[in-house]
């Protein structure tokens, strides 16, 4: 199996900025050497792309097919820059409480990957796991992620409080799981893909079905909560739902896999003996099964499948769903991945690869959750601090909103209007990033309740709704 090194695409893609002032995907896979039709390797290139743009050496205009790519004269080239770069410009875990453990872990994922000695798959990670007696999670930790996590104390159905939020959550699990993968597919496109049906222009038919097979795999996990145990069926079930039209090979969705894989960017090698990786997954199967405790089960899922690889790919995803059945089971909020940062995902995954250390991944999976309670929670919300940059850039908000909706803007045009109208701006770039998430959430949950915020009149409003 080949894999495509993400600093491999960079250099191809600096590389070709040397000599013309803006390009395309179509020129980095000319260039490159990468397949026009393989969803995985546009993935890669689209990673590489919004990397560089985040660590500010690139910046982009435009959207879709459209959009070009251009140096920026002040940053020199990738071979020079100072070792540890991505800390440097961009830390991933700023907004996360960290313990000692994880900053030691981080201290280990900061050398380069030739500098880190290559790793096996440990078996006995799992095989010493004594579910109720070994825990992840400390007692402190679990005590409050059951706080934050509990709707109400009323004991109602398994699932009763998933149901209840299910469009919203269909919405929110399916963007986040998707965009962790590198989709580029934002919010409002996702919304209008699940609700409608109806792909965003421009967007490859890969990302597409990632996000519809997110929305399929959610609706299962929801409608089988009732039963008492998870069985491997269900979770290979999960894995056949979300891989569906994804895999080269289709006998592969849903299946243990057969073949030997590897994973860019880490010195791990999973398990490569078909039967031994057999033996593996029903162990993991038996010992979720016997964690009593619903958020040690669900961080115990996140851990192992993720670790295991036990999929020839769609592990992660298959992952973060799983982790998510015995919230659900429970009437617990769900886990979102609410802005979970990609780059901080990954490494604290390698942590869990490389070192089967799970301190990162804790510190980030507890503030990913407190994250998306106060999502679901009015509670919480209602208690909040007031978000500044929704004070500080209020009239560009409101013009904007007003703007889409008296202009008539329909649902396949939303993003490029709000990314043109934020251009006019000038606005810092970290500033438009999060105003562009901003606008995206306050639309995404438009109502004739909330329209008058934006001087808008219900008349006005349904016009515009039925263009969505």
């Amino acid at each position: 199996m080949v894999f495509k090194k993400k600093i491999d695409i960079e250099q191809h893609i600096l590389k070709l900025l040397e000599s013309k002032s803006e390009i395309n995907f179509n020129d980095v896979i000319e260039a490159s050497g990468l397949s026009k039709t393989n969803g995985s390797d546009r993935r890669a290139i689209g990673r590489s792309f919004k990397d560089l743009v985040d660590r500010g050496i690139i910046d982009g205009r435009g959207i879709a097919r459209a959009r070009t790519y251009f140096r920026k004269t002040d940053i020199p080239a990738l071979p020079v820059l100072p070792k540890n770069v991505l800390e440097i410009l961009h830390d991933p875990f700023k907004e996360i409480h960290l313990s000692s453990d994880a900053k030691k872990l981080i201290q280990y994922l900061s050398k380069e990957i030739k500098a880190r000695k290559p790793v096996g798959c440990n078996q006995d990670f799992l095989r010493s796991y004594v579910p109720n007696s070994t825990f992840y999670l400390s007692k402190v930790q679990r005590d409050e992620l059951l706080k934050i996590g509990k709707v109400e104390e009323l004991t109602r159905p398994a699932g009763t409080y998933a149901r209840n939020i299910l469009n919203r959550l269909l919405i929110d699990l399916s963007w986040n799981s998707s965009r962790l993968e590198g989709n580029t597919y934002s919010l409002l496109e996702t919304k209008r893909l699940i609700e409608s049906g109806e792909g965003a222009t421009g967007k490859d038919a890969t990302e597409t079905q990632m996000i519809l097979n997110h929305k399929e795999a959610i609706e299962y996990i929801v409608n089988l909560v009732e039963e008492d145990n998870i069985n491997s069926q269900v979770v290979r079930s999960i894995h056949a739902l979300l891989s569906e039209n994804l895999l080269g090979d289709p006998s592969a969705s849903g299946r243990v896999r057969k073949i030997a894989v590897g994973i860019a960017g880490t010195t791990y090698l999973p398990l490569d003996n078909p039967y031994v990786l057999a033996e593996c997954f029903q162990l993991f199967v038996d010992k979720l099964n016997q964690i009593q405790d619903p958020f040690e089960q669900s961080f115990f899922s996140l851990v192992h499948l993720s670790y295991m690889q036990a999929f020839e790919d769609v592990n992660k995803r298959t992952a973060r769903l799983v982790a998510n059945i015995s919230l659900i089971k429970n009437n617990f909020r769900p886990l979102s991945f609410i802005d979970v940062d990609q780059v901080a995902y990954v490494k604290s995954l390698i942590g869990i690869y490389e070192k089967n250390d799970v301190s990162l991944l804790r510190d980030l999976y507890i503030w990913a959750y407190q994250r998306s309670s106060q999502k679901y929670s009015a509670i919480q919300q209602s208690m909040g601090e007031p978000n500044l940059l929704k004070m500080k850039y209020r009239a560009i908000i409101h013009d904007i909103i007003h703007g889409i909706v008296l202009g008539k803007i329909p649902g396949a045009h939303l993003v490029f209007y709000i990314q043109n109208d934020l251009e006019k701006h000038n606005l810092p770039a970290e500033d438009a990033r999060e105003l562009f998430k901003l606008i995206e959430e306050e639309i995404a949950t438009l109502h004739d309740g909330n329209i008058a915020r934006y001087k808008i009149r219900p008349s006005e409003f349904e016009t515009w709704k039925k263009l969505q």
